[in-house]
């Protein structure tokens, strides 16, 4: 069973930046960035496979935040920059160990979850 370990989410002021970790284990297609705030579905950020690196990113954050990925670590990284308050939310990882044809962007892709970490931009 593929385990996935979120962290490096806190506090930023609009404007800043923050970089989120998540380290993994197992066979893997791909991995990617969800994130949800309450009362709201949740919302795909961005996703990346694991063998070719090609990314995905949700048009919300184009040009601001950057997907990638260490194989050797199992760690995939999201890169966050010009945050903000928007960005607000908790921010899950999650892995497609199965490589179902489903488009990325959907959460049913993805077959092992973290826990999430809480990411806060203040204005």
């Amino acid at each position: 069973q593929v385990h996935v370990v979120e962290s490096g989410g806190g506090l930023v002021q609009a404007g800043g930046s923050l970089r989120l970790s998540c380290a993994a284990s197992g066979r893997i297609y791909y991995m990617a960035w969800f994130r949800q705030v309450p009362g709201k579905e949740r919302e795909f950020v961005a996703t990346i496979g694991w063998s070719g690196g090609i990314t995905h990113y949700a048009d919300a954050v184009k040009g601001r935040f950057t997907i990638s990925r260490d194989n050797a670590e199992y760690t995939v990284y999201l890169q966050m920059n010009s945050l903000k308050p928007e960005d607000t939310a908790v921010y899950y990882c999650a892995a497609d160990t199965v490589g179902r044809p489903i488009p990325v962007s959907m959460p049913r892709k993805y077959d092992a979850w973290g826990l999430g970490t809480q990411v806060t931009v203040s204005s």
